[in-house]
């Protein structure tokens, strides 16, 4: 069995993560880890389907970030499951509609490849914290980028420039955006993009990155995000009794979304109830099989 300290060695070095299938094997060698190697498993007090994963005297007993035990893959299944998802993306590379009854195991076959990074990441020392959310964001933005290219959508990541002119078209000064997805067919830019993997921080520079970026450029180039989740472990919980909170700001959301600019599409491979429930919020907030299912292939048209 793989020991966690091969695991973390391995993930601290983000090209050891250069292709899709470097992110499956870092999954399934995590998942036959998890099976035999952890302290405890502890059920989250106050949303029972998220766990929290206790690692062994050697990794000080650290506790991991909230995993949705929905969504995340076992050692017994997880193969098999990225067998389907598979199928799935070649589909979707043909320009075929896979079944709806594979979107549930598309965003849990996402949100594994991610989450067994962030856990694994969760067993480095306090020290090492900021290392590892850096490692992590970076990551996910990576596998992002590889699933939209594995279905044939020309997508990178980069700086685009801006020419700021005056009414008369004459060049006052040129700046820089830089975008975690740019997609692009026959060398245009058809869509831009934000990948995080939660939106805590973060919201309010992406509604402003969309509409500052169209307004400079006059144009109305579509802009999406990508999010992993909006949960974290809860502070001050006692050992064995811990809670998850809500890092989702809705009230922002949707003020942002009213008096800004509507993002034109946003996609969690972990929904929140109330994305799902509010009739608002459930008009603008999708899992992340939608984008892939549905919304890809419209921006290639």
């Amino acid at each position: 069995m793989t020991t966690i300290q091969q695991l973390t060695r391995h993930i601290t070095e983000k090209t050891h993560f250069n292709t899709l299938q470097d992110y499956k094997d870092f999954a399934l060698a995590f998942l036959d880890f998890a099976e035999q190697g952890l302290q405890a498993r502890i059920v989250c007090q106050n949303e029972v389907n998220y766990q929290f994963f206790q690692f062994r005297e050697d990794c000080s007993y650290n506790i991991s970030r909230p995993i949705n035990s929905d969504l995340f893959g076992t050692a017994e299944t997880f193969q098999g499951k990225l067998e389907s998802f598979d199928l799935a993306l070649r589909m979707l590379a043909d320009k075929e509609t896979p079944s709806d009854t594979l979107r549930p195991l598309f965003n849990g076959v996402v949100y594994t490849l991610q989450q067994a990074i962030g856990v694994a990441l969760d067993a480095l020392p306090a020290s090492s914290a900021n290392q590892a959310k850096k490692i992590n964001g970076d990551l996910f933005e990576r596998l992002v980028r590889l699933l939209v290219n594995e279905v044939r959508v020309k997508c990178d990541s980069g700086v685009l420039p801006v020419i700021i002119r005056d009414e008369n078209g004459t060049e006052l000064l040129k700046m820089n955006y830089q975008h975690d997805l740019i997609g692009r067919k026959h060398g245009k830019v058809v869509f831009l993009g934000s990948v995080k993997t939660s939106s805590k921080d973060r919201i309010d520079k992406i509604f402003i990155d969309k509409l500052l970026f169209n307004r400079f450029t006059n144009s109305q180039t579509p802009y999406i995000a990508v999010f992993l989740n909006d949960v974290q472990r809860a502070k001050a919980q006692t050992l064995g009794r811990q809670r998850i909170n809500s890092t989702f700001l809705s009230g922002h959301f949707r003020a942002y979304t009213l008096r800004l600019t509507p993002i034109d599409g946003v996609y969690y491979c972990d929904l929140r109830p109330n994305m799902k429930s509010d009739p608002f919020l459930s008009q603008h907030i999708y899992g992340i099989d939608k984008l892939f299912f549905d919304e890809l292939r419209s921006y290639m048209l």
